[in-house]
């Protein structure tokens, strides 16, 4: 089985949340993956953890993302770890937030605008290296994050506002990732997917 090759992922906060779902999902798809964290390692190790006992492999490694310096490390560790192996697919974050145009978001939706024009000039500055620049949008998604503090009726609210009728689960965020991760999303490139279940 020398010739193997076993594909790798760095998930950027991936000890809770959305991260951590992403982290299992590609997991159970056959990557090794480095679990990102900035301070909380004892999420990171329990999400690490849960990948070991489905029989994935995963590691958990600390880095500030705003920090070139701890990136270089992030990926020397990963390396040292033998679970990285260069190439393929970058995807970022935005959120559906840049669509919606409401009060009170403008620069939240600033930021991740941003991201999504670094998204369509990093898939062209990539030309010839054979490396796909996409973005995923989430809407509205049940998170600890997003529920804490939240009234249930606004959460309901909230929920009805998708034609689907439902929040979006970390699960379906995981999902969307897996397909421009994997095989079939190979030919998709310079595009944010918004996963909101049709909010416009």
């Amino acid at each position: 089985m020398a010739n193997t090759v076993i594909r790798s992922a760095i998930v950027t906060g991936g000890s809770r949340g959305i991260g951590a779902a992403i982290v299992r999902r590609l997991a159970a798809d056959g990557f090794a993956v480095a679990v990102n964290y900035a301070g909380n390692a004892v999420e990171a190790e329990k999400t690490v953890e849960q990948v070991r006992v489905a029989g994935g492999k995963a590691i958990a490694v600390q880095a500030d993302v705003s920090s070139g310096d701890a990136m270089r490390r992030l990926f020397d560790a990963t390396e040292a770890a033998k679970r990285l192996r260069s190439g393929g697919r970058i995807i970022s974050f935005s959120s559906s937030v840049v669509g919606l145009y409401q009060p009170t978001y403008g620069v939240y939706a600033a930021t991740k605008a941003a991201v999504e024009a670094m998204t369509h000039v990093l898939a062209n500055e990539m030309r010839g290296r054979n490396i796909t620049v996409n973005a995923v949008a989430p809407g509205p998604t049940a998170t600890d994050l997003f529920l804490t503090g939240k009234p249930q009726e606004l959460v309901d609210r909230i929920g009805k506002a998708a034609p689907l009728e439902r929040l979006g689960q970390p699960d379906d965020i995981a999902a969307a990732v897996a397909f421009l991760a994997g095989p079939d999303g190979a030919w998709i490139n310079g595009q944010v997917l918004r996963a909101n279940g049709g909010v416009i």
